[in-house]
């Protein structure tokens, strides 16, 4: 049988079921589940289930699980405005859960891989792809601080609107420390450079009525 494609009446109706079940679901349940893949991962760590490297193996991976985080915070607005599915209200989890990642990837490197303040310091100032690392870090530092409501009332809503605009070259430069970290030119990398940098750049598009 010929496939028949839904007619646009039935593709709106489909898209509001959708955005309505969507609504129905509490975002909370995101953070206490959050906990359970960094848990799952430091155990394979510590029981040497994840390689011959292991503490380089757990830092990466939690690294790639910020930037998947990233990219689909970063996806949320333009799914609204050009597919009009609307994960609004699960924007704010998905940015706080990416820096809970963050922070423990940068945990496991600071404490496990290089060992030490002083040494981490010096792989900051020494090589440039940390260097870039730390610079997205220290951008989504104050968008956590301020993700709060009594924040946006605090702030007001222009001036947060502002402040978390941050997040746009923070995702950037997450995507270059990751092509940087990889070296050479490496699709995986490129692939999400690319990705970000079209999700940047539907935030230029007309807007739809």
């Amino acid at each position: 049988m010929a496939w028949i494609s839904p007619s646009p009446s039935e593709g709106l109706a489909l898209r509001d079921r959708l955005n309505r079940a969507l609504a129905r679901l509490p975002a909370w349940p995101l953070y206490p589940l959050s906990v359970l893949p960094v848990a799952w991962l430091l155990w394979q760590g510590a029981t040497g289930r994840i390689g011959i490297e292991p503490v380089e193996a757990v830092e990466h991976r939690l690294g790639l699980w910020t930037l998947w985080l990233l990219v689909a915070g970063l996806a949320v607005t333009p799914l609204r405005r050009l597919a009009g599915v609307n994960l609004m209200r699960f924007r704010r989890a998905i940015g706080l859960i990416a820096v809970f990642y963050l922070v423990c990837h940068m945990a496991v490197w600071a404490i496990l891989d290089v060992q030490g303040l002083q040494a981490a310091w010096a792989d900051i100032v020494k090589r440039p792809y940390i260097t870039i690392g730390m610079a997205a870090f220290l951008l989504l530092v104050p968008l956590a601080l301020t993700s709060s409501n009594a924040a946006i009332r605090w702030l007001g809503g222009r001036r947060w609107r502002q402040l978390h605009r941050l997040v746009y070259p923070a995702v950037l430069l997450g995507a270059l420390h990751f092509a940087m970290l990889r070296k050479g030119w490496q699709l995986e990398p490129l692939v999400y450079l690319g990705v970000v940098a079209l999700l940047l750049a539907t935030r230029v598009l007309p807007r739809r009525r």
